[in-house]
């Protein structure tokens, strides 16, 4: 199982219906199999996320974050890990809005130094 507590990561990519930017920083703790997150920047001001990782180090997410226009959105998310060659970890992410629009999208989000 890959261990994420504390890493640091940065979104690199979302598609537009997304809210997540190169400005929003995820700080990652993990309790065994158990996930949580704080995040902000950019659009948002403040992004909560708890998750379930499996042994491949595949995370279940359930997120919500208030954006800078104060609305409080949710959300669901499948987050794929990527082993960079230089042992950082990229998160291919496929996400859904469970308030709002309802809209999917994907984006991606890489470990910072």
């Amino acid at each position: 199982m890959i261990n994420y507590d504390n890493r640091r990561f940065i979104a690199v990519s979302n598609t537009d219906n997304g809210e997540t930017s190169s400005e929003t920083i995820f700080h990652y703790k993990q309790e065994n199999n158990i996930i949580t997150a704080h995040y902000a920047g950019g659009k948002i001001v403040c992004g909560h996320l708890l998750g379930l990782v499996d042994e491949q180090g595949h995370i279940d997410i359930r997120y919500h974050q208030m954006n800078k226009e104060g609305q409080l959105m949710t959300g669901r998310c499948q987050s794929t890990p990527e082993v960079l060659p230089n042992g950082k970890i990229r998160l291919h992410e496929q996400w859904q809005w469970t308030s709002g629009d309802c809209s999917s999208g994907t984006s991606i989000i890489e470990e910072m130094e």
